[in-house]
């Protein structure tokens, strides 16, 4: 199991729709703070603490370009999100085969 300190930290940015909107647009690339507050009714401090606990939690860096700095979405953290899952696919994969076999039965029954 990943005992990372990080991971509890991604999983609570995750969770949160705001902030999960925010990385979905930074998978297009870079953007300024304004540009990620842009499609949200909230204020620019409100958009700025979203982007602080993603910061915190390594899911975005920010760099620095004269007076902007721009975000960027750090797929570091993303991965550890998918090597924590990826610990539990054999289970899904066990019920979604017996799952498969309950609904071909099912229909082979119907047919039958």
């Amino acid at each position: 199991m990943d005992s990372s300190p990080n991971l509890d930290a991604v999983f609570a940015a995750l969770a949160n729709p705001t902030r999960r909107a925010i990385l979905a647009r930074l998978v297009a690339g870079e953007a300024s703070v304004n540009t990620l507050a842009a499609p949200f009714e909230m204020s620019l401090p409100a958009i700025s603490k979203h982007i602080r606990v993603l910061e915190t939690a390594g899911l975005i860096t920010r760099g620095r370009d004269a007076q902007f700095r721009p975000c960027a979405l750090n797929p570091d953290a993303l991965r550890q999100v998918a090597n924590w899952t990826d610990q539990y696919r054999h289970i899904w994969d066990v019920r979604f085969d017996a799952m498969d076999r309950i609904l071909k039965s099912t229909k082979d029954t119907e047919n039958g």
